[in-house]
């Protein structure tokens, strides 16, 4: 399937005209944080662009990590994947990620792991469709970002009993898919805010959540097995602020509003009402979650997408938030 579509710098062009929060480069930057940093070597933390790491901008901006006695950087990328790669070639340390993505990209990058989910939502993302299409049988071309967006329009099409592979799928970048949708080059999509919001302003409709057909996501704190063994303690400090920040996220949306859009550039009122549909807060991974992420590893193996199932086994870490942080 072809990855672009011609339109992608009209498309670009139109998102810009609807909107000044647009912070969505694929490159990383750094997020310029106001609480302070510790002493000690230096951790990057790598985190997308919309109100879902609001915690870590939270956290950035209150001083948590400092408090921790943590010296942490964190850097912005277009999108989760990109994060992912990122520990792969040293650039970052710890980042945020779907666990859709992560168990993505374990193929290719076996010393990814899980250590906690930060976050849980149902109806965070969004299906998003022309509107003149008036049943889902009538569409013909999807757009996709990789891992979680994909994912998420499989499950949709199958629950309308509609054969995935009599769809093309057009992979493109977040900001790009609602002006290509509304030049006609695609006829839906499923993702995260904004851009479900930015469709519907394009004259697009929203139509379902993802948990209007069974499906849920989580969000995983990742690191990189080599980096982590030498560093456990480093690592139980970041998740402990991130704790404090997913709670003080919970109690308080308007500072993590604040806060993400000084950082990310995100409108506070997007990031108030992405509170509404998230579940904010640190947890450990358990045995019953690989069930679910046993599923997704045969999703990437049933299209084609990996060679041999990811070994989710082996990148999760279980018990790891009790074990090291919660205490």
């Amino acid at each position: 399937m072809k990855a672009r579509d011609i339109t992608w710098r009209a498309a670009v062009a139109a998102i810009a005209l609807i909107t000044s929060a647009s912070a969505c480069s694929a490159a990383s930057t750094d997020s310029a944080g106001g609480g302070g940093k510790a002493a000690g070597p230096k951790i990057r933390l790598a985190v997308g662009i919309d109100p879902s790491y609001a915690p870590f901008f939270l956290a950035d901006e209150k001083g948590l990590f400092a408090k921790q006695g943590v010296n942490v950087e964190v850097v912005q990328f277009g999108k989760g994947g990109d994060a992912d790669d990122a520990i792969a070639s040293g650039q970052v340390q710890l980042a945020g990620s779907s666990d859709t993505t992560a168990i993505g990209k374990l193929q290719q990058n076996p010393d990814l792991r899980a250590l906690l989910v930060y976050e849980s939502s149902g109806k965070y993302l969004k299906v998003v469709e022309r509107k003149n299409i008036g049943d889902p049988s009538q569409i013909k071309k999807m757009a996709i970002v990789p891992g979680l967006s994909e994912l998420a329009a499989t499950r949709f099409l199958e629950s309308k009993k509609i054969d995935p592979k009599k769809v093309t799928f057009v992979t493109a970048d977040p900001p790009e898919i609602p002006a290509l949708m509304q030049k006609g080059n695609i006829d839906a999509y499923v993702l995260w805010e904004p851009w479900p919001t930015k469709g519907a302003q394009l004259g697009g409709k929203i139509v379902e959540t993802t948990g209007d057909y069974g499906l849920s996501y989580g969000q995983w704190l990742i690191a990189g097995n080599k980096w982590l063994s030498a560093n456990q303690s480093a690592a139980a400090k970041v998740a402990k602020a991130l704790d404090e920040a997913a709670k003080l996220t919970e109690s308080d949306p308007q500072a993590a509003a604040q806060a993400t859009q000084k950082a990310a550039k995100v409108p506070a009122d997007q990031t108030v009402t992405a509170i509404k549909e998230i579940d904010f807060g640190v947890r450990d991974i358990t045995a019953a979650d690989l069930k679910g992420y046993d599923a997704t590893a045969d999703f990437y193996l049933r299209t084609g997408k990996v060679k041999a199932k990811p070994n989710v086994t082996a990148a999760v870490l279980q018990n790891w938030f009790s074990g090291h942080a919660a205490k």
